[in-house]
């Protein structure tokens, strides 16, 4: 697979990155309602991070390899790659709260809605170009 062929704005990727976001929009305005009422109730915005990344990165890991990027290549393998990804997404979203509410005073909520989206865009990314890319086998197969 070429450089070209992982970032062409062709109709999956278009589709992929629709289903993508439609699955993300879903899981995280869910999940950021319960970061906001646990953080209100218990405060610990990391530590409620922390859990909610964590379930939200099971549910996602199921709904886009199968209806985003309709992945059927090896689901260890995927697994395997779909958590160090999660893992570098994980610490990306806990350096930017660090960064901008311990050290800049920004407001916690104000940074986590932010984070989501630039962990969203990290994690597209990768996932399509790393965790759900296609087999050498499916090079030549076309898939909606």
């Amino acid at each position: 697979m070429n450089a070209e062929s992982i970032f062409s704005p062709s109709q999956k990727v278009f589709r992929q990155l629709f289903r993508y976001a439609l699955i993300g929009v879903l899981t995280n305005l869910c999940g950021y309602t319960i970061y906001l009422l646990l953080t209100h109730l218990w405060g610990a915005p990391k530590l409620t991070m922390t859990l909610l990344y964590s379930a939200g990165a099971l549910i996602g890991f199921i709904a886009n390899r199968r209806f985003t990027f309709r992945h059927d290549g090896h689901i260890g393998i995927a697994g395997i790659r779909y958590l160090f990804v999660q893992l570098a997404g994980y610490l990306l979203n806990l350096f930017l709260l660090t960064l901008f509410v311990d050290w800049l005073n920004f407001s916690h909520q104000l940074v986590q809605a932010v984070a989501i989206i630039v962990v969203a865009i990290f994690l597209f990314v990768l996932s399509r170009v790393f965790v759900f890319a296609p087999q050498p086998a499916e090079k030549g197969v076309t898939r909606s």
